[in-house]
């Protein structure tokens, strides 16, 4: 049976494995590892590609990123073969290094990205290359390190993944360390190498119910639907991110709040609610940094860590009713 093509498509959070061929360690020194993360800095600073989690273990690599405007496939493909050859000639071997090609999964956000940060940078303690969580707080090559603030990689977002667990920088790493001892306690490791609505169980779905299924992704049904009739579209068809501006405006002229108290820090109810939408919306649904829409909302990350955390929880509370609505017309 013929392998399907990959789905790929702007803003899409993507789960990407390769392995060495039959197995074989594809990082054997120190170099090898800084080697790869070099050149996957690059990558990911030129194309504008996000990533949230990554584990280089000897024989793989995970890497859990949200793709950028530029194809994911050749940039895979650039980075895989530069570090290959790099890698043959100082280990002065020959024939390929990587077993195939790559596999990505389209993730749905909600509930699988912090499950999958944790579930990638979980992994060389699995692997039993670290001993205890303790360990893997310094062990260089994950992003777990640089959650816990022991390194810093410009490419990581931490603060995106932390914001999550809070606004405040040490008590949200005081979270996310307390969310990884969870897994440990739980034993065994939950299964995110696969896609399709038999992995999304646990969002809520029946087994043997007549959801879309698709090996390639991993979400509940409508998601999968949503992928597949996105990633079909010509380029040029698909619909562009709402600019901050614009998305500022709509949501503002829906709650008759003025642009001016919303930018300027207005302490109102009514104000603060709308600046914690405009936070959900830009980051959650589409995809902006917490950097940029500090600039637009004139905070600091940090604030937009706080606001949409109120966001969330403003959204949960009338999902169903005109918030719910509003954010559907904008996003859909």
């Amino acid at each position: 049976m013929p392998r399907q093509p990959r789905l790929d498509g702007p803003g899409l959070l993507q789960h990407v494995m390769a392995r060495g061929i039959d197995r074989s360690r594809i990082f054997r020194d120190r170099q090898d590892y800084e080697d790869f993360l070099s050149r996957l800095d690059t990558i990911l600073t030129i194309a504008r590609i996000r990533c949230y989690a990554w584990a280089l273990l000897p024989s793989h690599f995970h890497l859990l990123l949200r793709s950028g405007n530029v194809p994911l496939s050749g940039l895979m493909r650039s980075l895989m073969t530069g570090y290959a050859v790099s890698f043959n000639r100082r280990h002065k071997r020959n024939g390929h290094l990587f077993q195939n090609r790559y596999k990505s999964i389209i993730c749905e956000e909600e509930p699988y990205l912090l499950e999958l940060v944790r579930y990638i940078h979980l992994n060389p303690l699995r692997a039993r290359i670290v001993k205890g969580l303790r360990n893997l707080d310094d062990y260089p090559w994950t992003g777990h390190s640089a959650l816990m603030g022991r390194r810093e990689n410009g490419w990581q977002e931490t603060v995106e993944v932390l914001g999550r667990f809070g606004a405040r920088k040490g008590r949200a790493r005081e979270k996310y360390r307390g969310f990884m001892e969870e897994a440990m306690d739980r034993g065994e490791a939950l299964d995110f190498e696969g896609g399709g609505r038999a992995r999304s169980a646990g969002a809520g779905e029946e087994e043997g119910s007549s959801e879309a299924y698709d090996e390639r992704v991993l979400g509940g049904g409508r998601f999968v639907e949503n992928v597949l009739k996105e990633t079909k579209l010509p380029v040029a068809a698909r619909k562009p991110r709402l600019p901050l501006p614009e998305l500022i405006g709509k949501v503002s002229e829906s709650f008759n709040v003025d642009v001016e108290d919303l930018v300027l820090g207005r302490r109102k109810r009514e104000v603060s609610n709308v600046r914690a939408l405009v936070s959900y919306l830009a980051v959650q649904k589409m995809g902006y940094r917490f950097t940029e829409v500090g600039e637009v909302l004139r905070v600091h990350p940090v604030s937009v860590a706080r606001c949409l955390e109120k966001g969330r929880e403003v959204f949960k509370g009338d999902a169903a009713g005109p918030i719910g609505s509003l954010i559907e017309g904008l996003t859909r």
